[in-house]
């Protein structure tokens, strides 16, 4: 599957888009100049012709994939793979170590921020395991971490547990990382437009401890 989708994104390259893509993203990996949907589509005709034995092979190859990338891309398909329909069994709270893994070392918006509908998916369905795990998260040093437990009820509306999304919130309050401010702005807008009442009430009570960034943010469409 591996050999299968680089030789496929291979022959996709656009290496002027490539140098052009490489700068915006500030990475030291190369990437191959695709564009999102270029991926998307390479990634489902690779996963149906070469499908995989089981759920330990999916781990196994998603793990390869990543930690063996030798292009950007490699890393977005890594993630699709772990969403792709036919492993969605596969995708436990056992497989946290491994999130946790790609969180860290891809430490960018790009890659993290595509994993965090993998994270939420979970607290949807493991709510008992994950809400802790989800607040360990918000106080852990590495700040890729905390951002995914800010945002990781992004489009549960009236699902969302305001008191985990507000536990997650508060220890990053007086953080003066742009992702961590961007982040709780971002998680607040997104539930005001369920209940811009509680929001914009939230917002006045903490706004000597948000960033304006964050104020900016969650007021953003509350009239």
């Amino acid at each position: 599957m591996i050999d299968a989708l680089r030789r496929e994104m291979a022959a996709a390259a656009d290496p002027a888009r490539a140098r052009a893509q490489q700068a915006y993203m500030k990475s030291t990996m190369p990437c191959y100049g695709i564009r999102s949907a270029g991926v998307a589509a390479i990634c489902k005709k690779v996963f149906a012709e070469r499908p995989l034995s089981g759920c330990v092979e999916w781990q196994r190859t998603v793990l390869h994939l990543w930690r063996e990338a030798r292009f950007r891309e490699e890393r977005h398909a890594a993630i699709a793979l772990i969403s792709a329909r036919p492993y969605r069994d596969c995708v436990t709270p056992a497989v946290m170590p491994m999130l946790d893994e790609m969180i860290t070392t891809g430490a960018w918006w790009d890659l993290v921020d595509s994993l965090v509908h993998v994270v939420g998916d979970l607290l949807r369905r493991h709510p008992k395991e994950m809400k802790p795990l989800m607040r360990r998260w918000s106080k852990d040093e590495d700040m890729w971490k905390r951002r995914v437990s800010i945002i990781c009820q992004l489009g549960f509306k009236r699902d969302t547990d305001l008191d985990l999304l507000y536990a997650n919130i508060e220890p990053n309050l007086q953080d003066r990382e742009f992702f961590i401010r961007k982040a709780i702005g971002w998680a607040l807008r997104q539930y005001a437009w369920t209940d811009p009442v509680e929001v914009a009430r939230y917002v006045r009570e903490h706004e000597s401890r948000l960033s304006g960034l964050s104020r900016r943010e969650a007021l953003k469409y509350i009239g």
